[in-house]
This record gives C-alpha cells, structure tokens and sequence, in this order.
C-alpha cells in the first residue's frame, strides 16, 4: 500500500495579531552567574582553606602519646559499690581521660624528647570486693599489662559520707593515683616505696588527699609516701623549676638501681637529706600547714 508523505506548511510572514503579540513582549533576560567577589576574597578563601590544610597536616604529623587498651571488669555487679560505682561516673570517659592527664603530668609531651614514657599496652581496673583502697600492679604474663584492683568495699563504705558533688572526683583521684603507677619509672623495682607512693599525691588540687599537719617534720622522713613525700616533691618543682619532678622520674628510668646520693646530686646538685631539711625549714610556721596549703594551690603540675 503505498504511503502519503504531509509535510507542515510553515508560514513565511505571521498574521497582524502575531506580530503584534510579538512586538509588545518583554525581551527574556540571560540568567546571571552567581557572584564571585572580589579577586582578593577569593584569596583570602583559598588562604584559609590552606591554613586548615597546613592545620590537619600538623595534627597527623605531630607525636602522640600511645593510648592503651582499658578495660573494667566488675566482679559482683550486685555489690553496692558496684552499684554506686556505675551510678556516679563514666569508667570509659573517666578512664580514656585519666591516662592522658598522668601521661601529660609524668612526660608533657610525646614529642618531649628529655622524658620516654613507659610501654604500658593495656590497663584492666577491677573492681572486686577486698580490704584496703586499692593497689597496682602487672600481669604474670607481661609487666607491660596493668591491673589496678579498686575496693568495692571502700566505695560502699566510704562513698556515702562524700558529698555527692565529689562523688566522682573521689572516684576519679583513686583510679589517678594508681594509673600514676602505670606510668612512672622506678629503677627497675628499687625505688623507694615512699618515694614511688609520693607520686600519686601529683596533679590537679582537686585529685589530691588534703596536706597532712607537717607538725614535728623534721621527724617525717623523705619518703613516708603519700602526701608527705607528693608536698616535697612539689616543693622541688616551685624551687627549681618546671619539669624537676620529670627530671627525677627519667633519671629513675635509666637507674638500674637506685642510689639516693648519686641520683640526686646528679640531678638537683644537693643530697636528698640536705634538700628534705631545706623543705622542712619552708613548712615550720605556725601550724605546720600554712606553706603546703600555698604549694596546693600552685598550678605547676595542672598543666
């Protein structure tokens, strides 16, 4: 069957009313390009945009301390320190944060190249039901895998009389002071246990147990521990300078075994006894207290 071609007939002139429509319609107008600002905003962009950049790039090139694997392990999730444990603090946060303020406190920095802080891969806290407060200490399998074993029965016991504002700082101090342990340097094992306890008694006001009475001091010996030896210790700071209490620590590291003369005439230039009576001298007022409160107060191991 044979199939018809149409073609349209298009007209070569439009009729009066078209050309009329035609004359009267508003002319469309190209859609303009967003504006760009000026050449010198765009320069400043492009300047910020390096500046993040060159941000970044510090960030990932800068050292940092190693972080390890915490862990909490609760023994009798019924027990009520177990119960008040959970209700009054983060452990991850607590934790995660804790490492880091005793890792800046103990070596400032991990690009410090006059500290090395310790190898510590992991920390376990346990909380188990036991006498004492707590204590520190390594796996049988690796020294380098910390246990700090927490008393429930301390936070039950002694947990309700705080005040609840300082619920989590108790809390907070007891697992700093033992993650202190975890991270300072103690000549291979014969440091003096005072001494080492001293340490924990280091960092922010609010974390430290309250100046004992100082009276008779000249009978309290270097390394009684605890606050006794942590006040001399930030009295060695104030007197000589910002990164003293470092100074001992690394010298600790690379003591085999300790030797009180050797080791701090090299570092402080005096004998431990001669620097203990000069401290002693600085605390003897009235009550004994008046010079440890204002070393308290001091920032020096805030930061």
């Amino acid at each position: 069957m044979p199939t018809m071609a149409v073609r349209s007939q298009i007209a070569t002139e439009p009729s009066p009313a078209a050309a009329a429509a035609t004359s009267s319609a508003v002319p469309v107008q190209p859609t303009p390009e967003p504006a760009r600002g000026s050449q010198e905003e765009q320069d400043l962009d492009h300047q910020g945009q390096g500046k993040d950049d060159q941000h970044d790039d510090h960030d990932r090139d800068t050292p940092k301390f190693p972080h390890p694997k915490l862990r909490l392990e609760i023994r009798d999730l019924d027990h009520p320190g177990a119960v008040k444990f959970l209700g009054t603090v983060n452990a991850s946060t607590l934790l995660s944060d804790a490492v880091q303020n005793v890792q800046r406190l103990l070596y400032r920095s991990a690009a410090d190249k006059h500290t090395t802080c310790p190898p510590t891969r992991s920390v376990t806290v346990i909380l188990r039901d036991m006498g004492g407060v707590a204590y520190t200490t390594g796996t049988d399998l690796d020294p380098d895998l910390k246990e700090i074993h927490f008393s429930l029965s301390y936070i039950a016991a002694h947990i309700p009389s705080t005040p609840p504002s300082r619920l989590p700082a108790e809390i907070t101090g007891v697992l700093t002071h033992e993650l202190v342990h975890c991270y300072q340097w103690d000549a291979h094992g014969t440091a003096p246990g005072g001494l080492i306890e001293g340490y924990r008694g280091l960092g922010p006001a609010q974390l430290r147990p309250e100046p004992a009475s100082m009276e008779g001091g000249g009978d309290v010996k270097i390394d009684k521990g605890y606050q006794h030896t942590a006040y001399f210790l930030q009295y060695l700071e104030s007197r000589f300078g910002e990164g003293t209490v470092r100074r001992i620590n690394e010298a600790l590291r690379s003591t085999r075994e300790y030797e009180a003369r050797e080791l701090w005439v090299s570092v402080l230039g005096k004998e431990v006894e001669e620097l203990w009576g000069e401290y002693c001298g600085s605390v003897s007022d009235e009550d004994g207290k008046g010079s440890a409160r204002e070393l308290e107060q001091s920032d020096v191991f805030t930061s």
